[in-house]
């Protein structure tokens, strides 16, 4: 099988509210493979969220390891990880998390603009993008224009423009008709073939776990179902 883009070995994390502590996850282990659409299933509180938060290096855990490719992250100081965020993973959110004042050319443009590089190159990248998820007609529009499958396929073109090898995508459909869902899940998963890129998704929405390669199921912070 081919080397994983995101390794989590025996992870756990708490988080303490005055007095009481709360195990959002309890020795969770999976891999992440190229190309593949992988969901964490489960209902509101199982881990599903914070799960995504340490593979993105948003959180740390508070034991075992998260490893994307061959770097071990969870035990990176904070400076060493905005890097890998920037130029290894993608974000997709749940509220679609557009700047509202940037055009959706902009929107795109921006984890380029962070990233640096040549203008012509990353004009022709966001271009391109555009273009491949429909919208090259609404480049100029702002996120308030745009419908909300449209502001979310502008997030995808964002999530992937820097050519991470894995995007995470936290409840992408919960926000969106039933139509506009299945035509978002079909984008993404024209451009994971096209581009190569791994999509870990957190949902309890059937609609997109029936489009998975694979689910894993969490409940109370512990893996109930797959590996």
């Amino acid at each position: 099988m081919a080397h994983a883009v995101a390794t989590i070995t025996d992870v756990s994390k708490s988080y303490q509210f005055g007095r009481t502590t709360v195990r959002a996850l309890r020795n969770v282990s999976l891999k992440v493979y190229p190309a593949e659409f992988l969901a964490a299933a489960g209902p509101s509180g199982s881990g599903k969220s914070t799960l995504l938060n340490l593979v993105g290096c948003l959180d740390r855990p508070d034991g075992g390891t998260v490893t994307l490719g061959d770097v071990e992250v969870s035990r990176l100081p904070a400076r060493a990880l905005s890097p890998i965020r920037r130029d290894r993973l993608g974000f997709i959110f749940q509220t679609f998390n557009l700047v509202p004042v940037l055009t959706a050319f902009e929107n795109v443009e921006y984890p380029l603009l962070v990233q640096g590089g040549p203008a012509r190159e990353r004009r022709a990248r966001v271009h391109d993008l555009l273009d491949r998820v429909g919208l090259a007609d609404k480049a100029s529009r702002r996120p308030h224009e745009l419908s909300g499958g449209e502001r979310q396929r502008v997030a995808v073109a964002r999530a992937l423009v820097n050519r991470p090898a894995l995007v995470l995508a936290d409840e992408p459909t919960a926000n969106l008709d039933s139509a506009s869902g299945a035509a978002v899940l079909d984008l993404m998963n024209d451009l994971r073939t096209q581009y190569g890129a791994a999509f870990f998704f957190a949902s309890h929405d059937s609609r997109l776990l029936s489009r998975m390669d694979r689910v894993i199921a969490l409940r109370d912070g512990e893996l109930i179902q797959g590996d």
